[in-house]
């Protein structure tokens, strides 16, 4: 028997490696499949599987946590559907993954926005180093940013909205049928968008659905259930430093199976976006680590 709370850390990094694996299998599937259509497929087919899990678990929610519910599966829609235009015109998947893991960046200042929350002085910090980062990634191309950056970096911004409300949103309703109602939106959306837009193909092949069935059930839905394991047994702070380890993954593989170019530019580049979430990240999980032990002395005191 696997202890869950001894490995919850590598339940993480597994899911990480198979979120990694989701961006492989996306840019292999939209070889035969319109993406729209392919994202379609993909979280309308896992939305199928998780929702019997939630029956099961007697997960339900009112009308007006669904209500909610939905609005928040739009935003992740919206950010899944620039996601994966970039992917299909020609974005690379180590730098793309490197401007997507912005989004943790953009958190504090979209928190700030809507709900006055203002960011940790050592964000401050950390943002310069992943402009600079930024800038780096456009440097190859003569300092101007191709169409795919462009859509990258939107998606990494509404994925910061998502993440902002998502995380209101949470702690007042079952987490296994949010989830279900997020990914049936999401299938939804990109499903009509897949309707009005694209042109689907009369015969696809046996390779490109091979695809599609290892991004449902292992990119997907197994990742997912890796992934709240994981978050169960792990401190939060751990767990989002376990969560960089995703587009160092995506890089690899980009490199291994596709022969990305990644010339020094765009090596400094996601280097400096690495430096600068690890600088952030890590300062959260210390300063939590302390303020854990100074509740206990104040709670004994009393």
């Amino acid at each position: 028997m696997i202890d869950l709370k001894r490995n919850g850390e590598w339940f993480l990094v597994a899911a990480t490696i198979l979120a990694a694996l989701g961006w492989v299998c996306s840019k292999e599937a939209i070889l035969g499949i319109p993406p729209l259509g392919f994202m379609a497929i993909r979280f309308l087919s896992a939305s199928i599987i998780l929702f019997p899990v939630c029956v099961a678990a007697k997960q339900s929610i009112n009308c007006t946590n669904l209500c909610t519910a939905i609005f928040s599966g739009c935003l992740q829609a919206i950010n899944i559907t620039f996601w994966i235009l970039a992917i299909s015109l020609g974005g690379e998947l180590g730098e793309g993954s490197f401007i997507m893991s912005l989004s943790v960046l953009m958190v504090p200042l979209i928190g700030w926005l809507f709900f006055k929350e203002k960011p940790l002085l050592v964000f401050w910090g950390s943002l310069p180093i992943a402009v600079i980062g930024l800038a780096f990634l456009t440097l190859s191309n003569g300092w101007q940013a191709n169409i795919n950056q462009i859509w990258f970096f939107i998606a990494a911004l509404v994925q910061a909205v998502f993440f902002i409300f998502n995380s209101k949103f949470v702690q007042r309703m079952p987490i296994l049928t949010l989830v279900a109602i997020q990914l049936f939106c999401t299938g939804f959306f990109c499903f009509f968008l897949s309707i009005i837009f694209e042109t689907w193909p009369i015969v696809v092949s046996w390779i490109i659905l091979g695809w599609v069935v290892i991004s449902v059930l292992i990119a997907t839905v197994l990742r997912f259930a890796l992934q709240l394991i994981g978050q169960k047994y792990v401190p939060v702070g751990n767990a989002a430093i376990i969560m960089i380890l995703e587009p160092i993954f995506t890089t690899i593989a980009g490199v291994l199976i596709y022969s990305e170019p990644m010339p020094w530019t765009k090596w400094t580049g996601c280097l400096l976006i690495l430096i600068s979430l690890l600088t952030y990240r890590g300062y959260v999980f210390i300063r939590s680590r302390r303020t854990i032990p100074s509740k206990v002395n104040q709670i004994n005191e009393h």
